[in-house]
Formats: structure tokens, C-alpha cells, sequence
């Protein structure tokens, strides 16, 4: 039974972070360190985060650079075998999540698999416009990012800490290295994560294209960086021809 570490990051997230702490607290499967970052929150998140502190691995509260900086604090505590990133406003898909992963394949470098998305009244959207592919490598991401980053566990030796330069991107760049390294990869074939939609890169959406833009760059070359988001922009008016007409 390989040891996971999950990582919750929060800054000023009364109102959901209850829902994430009990979606890892819930799981079956028990070998689990729960670790949370928390950005010296002022509006009685600390409060709700202290009512579960007993079975809470380690908490840490005081002011960050912002989230990936939180992250690295975070990846920096862990001690297992495999991390996870569950940050608050998401959760783990059901109870038996964690269990159903690692019972899918033993020893994987990477499982990967659904994420469902949610709006801010907690109702379900249906599954991510990129479904996660069939098969996955580092290449994977070139026509976008097809695995969220809640939906994605990794062994920790195979990781490094995010890469500050990039503000609003970094978990694909992150991932991508973490890839590179990884001789096995599982996809689990469910869902295993709830994402809330929003975010820091939905809130400086361009910011955040820019900064894909030069990370794909960076791993899959400028030219074919460019056919590629050809394609990507094509993808993206089918798909919302498609689902016009189905909602018509």
C-alpha cells in the first residue's frame, strides 16, 4: 500500500473548504498524509481548518508568493510515496477514489484519470470540454491541457518544485517534466476528481494562454507550437458548433 500525500492550498476560502477537507478525510483508503497550506487567511477559514486539525497531518499558515509558491511548501512537507494536489473548492470524485486508483495497477509512475466539473452553486457541468486521453505521455499536452491537475497522482521522486517564473501555468509545466521521467503511466478509466470552476488562470485567462503558449514552446518547438493551437482552435469552434446545436 504505497503512501499518498494529499495537498490542499487555501487563501480566504470559508465558504468551500469544508467540502474539500471532508472528501479527503472520507477516504476508505487510509494511507493517506493530508497536508494543508494556508496563505494566512483572515476569514474564519483557519477556524474551520482547526475543528479537523486532529486528523490533519500538517498545517501551515502564513503569507505565500502566491500559489505555487504554497505548493512548493507543500511538496516540500510531503513524505509519500505519491502526491496529489486537491486545493480548495474541489474534491476527491467519491470515498472509494484513492482506493480505486491505486488498486487499478501497482507501482504506476503516474494514474491519471475524469475530472467532473462543477459551477459556484456546486452543480455539475458534466466532464471537462479535454477529455483525458486513452494514453498519455509528455507529449500529450500539445493540443491542450487534457488532464486537470486535481485529476493526476504522482510518485513523488519523479517530481521537482514548480517553477516560480510562471504565474498562472505552472502546473503544465510541472506535469510535463514529471512525465518526461515516468516509464509507467495508468489511466484509472474514472472519474476521480470535482473541480470548481474559476480560478487564478480563469480570472487572467490571457495571461495565462500567454504563459501556456511559451511553456509548449519550451517542450514541443515554436512551429509546431503553432500548427498545433491551429488545431486547438479548430477543436474549440466544432465544439461549440456541436453543443449549440444540441442545445437547440
Amino acid at each position: 500500500m504505497p503512501k499518498l500525500t494529499i495537498i490542499t492550498i487555501v487563501y480566504n476560502n470559508v465558504r468551500d473548504i469544508e467540502r474539500t477537507i471532508n472528501s479527503v478525510l472520507n477516504q476508505t483508503y487510509k494511507k493517506i498524509e493530508y497536508i494543508i497550506i494556508d496563505g494566512k487567511s483572515t476569514d474564519g477559514t483557519l477556524n474551520i481548518i482547526e475543528k479537523y486539525k486532529s486528523s490533519i497531518s500538517k498545517i501551515v499558515s502564513e503569507p505565500d508568493q502566491g500559489i505555487y509558491d504554497a505548493m512548493n511548501k507543500g511538496l516540500a512537507l510531503a513524505t509519500g510515496d505519491y502526491v496529489l494536489f486537491m486545493n480548495s473548492g474541489d474534491e476527491i470524485y467519491d470515498e472509494q477514489t484513492v482506493q480505486n486508483v491505486f488498486d487499478s495497477a501497482p507501482g504506476a509512475d503516474i494514474y491519471y484519470g475524469e475530472t467532473e466539473m462543477y459551477n459556484d452553486n456546486w452543480e455539475s457541468l458534466g466532464r471537462r470540454r479535454h477529455e483525458a486521453p486513452e494514453e498519455f505521455d509528455w507529449k500529450s499536452f500539445k493540443y491542450g491541457m487534457s488532464i486537470s491537475h486535481q485529476a493526476i497522482y504522482i510518485r513523488k521522486s519523479i517530481t521537482t518544485p514548480y517553477d516560480l517564473t510562471y504565474k498562472y501555468s505552472a502546473d503544465i509545466d510541472w506535469i510535463i517534466k514529471a512525465a518526461k521521467k515516468a516509464s509507467n503511466i495508468v489511466n484509472v478509466h474514472r472519474y476521480v476528481a470535482k473541480y470548481l470552476v474559476g480560478g487564478m488562470s480563469k480570472k487572467k485567462h490571457r495571461e495565462s494562454l500567454k504563459e501556456r503558449f511559451k511553456i509548449f514552446t519550451k517542450y514541443y518547438g515554436l512551429i509546431p507550437n503553432i500548427f498545433n493551437h491551429l488545431i486547438i482552435a479548430c477543436n474549440l469552434v466544432w465544439y461549440f458548433i456541436k453543443h449549440r446545436r444540441t442545445n437547440d
